[in-house]
């Protein structure tokens, strides 16, 4: 059986430390590791000793602490943000400013086949239209004008076709949710 050098429980203090030190807000600790504010308010003036999966995620934040910079969703620069999404899990934001030609991502998957452009860290506008195609049926597909009419699009344009399907193929679990 495998045994794992962890700690089993965690004092409010040191909780609260680590918070403070990440310079967050309860709220935003509580956004962090995926609780209720209440739970953090509760777990930093209890006298009871933590226990549970926080007591592992506090250990890998002490010992990691460029995690919450690396999960931390950064202001919007463009007018559009897309969300590159495989189920539920955030894979790649994609902030486009379609009149500049400008595009900017941050990826939050470290398996680049997870993210929305590979390999490439700083894609092109380019790169951002053809990843759109790529989340879309051919524009040479059979029937198109047929398809096109279900979706009540009157012509083909990629971005007008993820609006109406998220870019969701019936092969994956990947999706895009856009902001505006």
């Amino acid at each position: 059986m495998k045994q794992f050098a962890i700690t089993t429980e965690l004092k409010s203090s040191e909780l609260k430390i680590l918070r403070k030190k990440m310079g967050l807000t309860q709220v935003e600790f509580a956004q962090l590791v995926n609780v209720s504010s209440k739970t953090i308010e509760r777990w930093e003036t209890s006298d009871k000793p933590i226990t549970g999966p926080i007591v592992t995620l506090v250990g890998i934040l002490n010992n990691y602490p460029q995690m919450e910079e690396e999960l931390r969703v950064p202001e919007r620069v463009y007018p559009m943000r897309l969300w590159y999404m495989y189920k539920n899990t955030p894979c790649t934001l994609i902030d486009v400013d379609e009149r500049g030609r400008r595009v900017r991502i941050k990826n939050y998957m470290r398996d680049y086949i997870m993210t929305a452009f590979g390999k490439i860290e700083n894609p092109t506008f380019e790169n951002y239209e053809e990843f759109l195609k790529s989340r879309c049926f051919p524009e040479t597909r059979d029937k198109m004008k047929i398809v096109l009419k279900e979706l009540d699009l009157p012509f083909y344009d990629p971005f007008l076709i993820i609006e109406k399907t998220q870019g969701r193929m019936a092969e994956d679990n990947f999706w895009i949710k856009i902001e505006r």
